[in-house]
């Protein structure tokens, strides 16, 4: 910004009259004979000396309006900069909330994991303690032991992956890696609806969107630039200043002077330097045009992606849940039957199993609803925040 905010007064400056002073001092020495025969009586000073002060102008007239176009597209340049900086800062922001959301998912998936290991553990030791009652073989011991090392090898791979997502959202957040305060649980986070019926003037406040548009500003303001190379170009100068050869009378006396003119240059013959410059510039016009065009067609791509997802991920959500139950169920009546002896482990086994890679598959379920919110909120430029913050706050209460 503070680079193109430069560029745009460079440009701008030349709307103005330029003006500058220049300070000269010079002596020099010549010989007596060089100098030629001096009148009769009259001394010869063979040092001369001339001290020199002027102020000098010079003003372009833009007359065609080729400064002023020059200066259109600086300041488009500028403020296509300036939505290329928050489109840095709407990355960010998504970014931040998209890792503390999977941060939170990975919390929840290690709490089922320690939950699954403490309940596999118990099982174990049931196992153990009923063959050596000789109430089951010994092939269920080692089955139950099995899924009791396979639980113990996840919980510190999750533990790791906790870690490292910490490590991320510090440096997302500017910090060294450190741990990262927890707020509300994955299954605690609010999620806020999405208003109905939101406008595609929504659209409008993509900083993609708009940068494309300055970007297409810019290009349009230099064909006027490239054109304006054909017509003559008016610059009036001056200068005002005194001479002497004395420093001491420089502002005094007959020592001042002046000088006043103007400038008509005119391209008579350039070999198509000007009408490439121009072709170039109408080229870049169009390439502008057609990436305006992409920007738009890919945002409301975007939107309605983020739009679908964020229904049909809500949807499955639901289901994984109900799922969920029906598998808490199904794992309680399984234990019941292997108690009475109508079952063998395996059904017990397997409901376990069935059940955790629901619960995990549920978490994750929860972490993509909330992501695609994050998504929408991005895909419309940051929009309608305050609506769903107002529609949260209510519950969160």
């Amino acid at each position: 910004m503070e680079e193109y905010l430069g560029l745009y007064g460079v440009s701008a400056s030349s709307l103005f009259p330029q003006l500058g002073g220049t300070a000269s001092g010079q002596e020099q020495k010549s010989s007596i004979e060089a100098m030629g025969p001096s009148p009769a009586g009259a001394a010869v000073n063979p040092i001369t000396t001339n001290i020199q002060a002027t102020l000098n102008v010079s003003w372009e007239i833009d007359v065609w309006g080729r400064l002023r176009r020059a200066t259109e597209a600086a300041r488009a340049d500028l403020f296509s900069r300036e939505e290329n900086r928050r489109a840095v800062v709407l990355t960010l922001v998504t970014s931040v909330a998209r890792s503390y959301v999977q941060l939170r998912e990975l919390d929840l998936r290690l709490d089922i994991a320690r939950q699954t290991l403490a309940d596999r553990r118990e099982a174990y030791r049931i196992a153990q303690a009923r063959f050596a009652g000789e109430l089951n073989s010994e092939s269920e011991v080692r089955q139950a032991e099995s899924e009791l090392r396979n639980a113990e090898a996840l919980v510190p791979q999750l533990e790791k992956s906790v870690a490292q997502k910490e490590h991320e959202l510090s440096v997302l957040l500017g910090h060294n890696p450190a741990a990262v305060e927890r707020g509300l649980a994955l299954n605690e986070l609010r999620h806020p609806e999405v208003p109905m019926g939101l406008p595609s003037e929504l659209l409008q406040q993509r900083p993609d969107i708009r940068q494309a548009e300055q970007d297409l500003i810019a290009a349009n303001a230099r064909i006027g630039v490239a054109k304006g190379e054909y017509f003559p170009k008016f610059t009036i100068t001056g200068s005002v200043g005194n001479s002497s050869i004395d420093l001491s009378r420089l502002f005094a006396g007959p020592a001042g002077l002046w000088s006043y003119g103007a400038t008509l240059a005119v391209p008579l013959f350039t070999a198509g330097k000007i009408a490439g410059q121009v072709q170039q510039a109408n080229a870049k016009e169009q390439q502008a045009l057609f990436g305006y065009q992409r920007v738009l067609l890919n945002a409301f791509k975007e939107v309605e992606d983020a739009l679908v997802d964020n229904s049909r991920t809500r949807q499955q959500v639901t289901a994984q849940a109900g799922q969920v139950d029906a598998l808490r169920e199904y794992l309680r009546l399984a234990r019941l039957r292997y108690d009475n002896g109508y079952t063998n482990y395996l059904e017990v086994l397997d409901a376990q199993r069935n059940l955790f890679n629901v619960q995990l598959a549920l978490a994750q379920g929860r972490s993509s609803a909330l992501q695609a919110l994050i998504n929408l909120y991005k895909a419309f430029g940051g929009g309608w925040v305050e609506q769903a913050t107002a529609a949260a706050t209510p519950e969160a209460s």
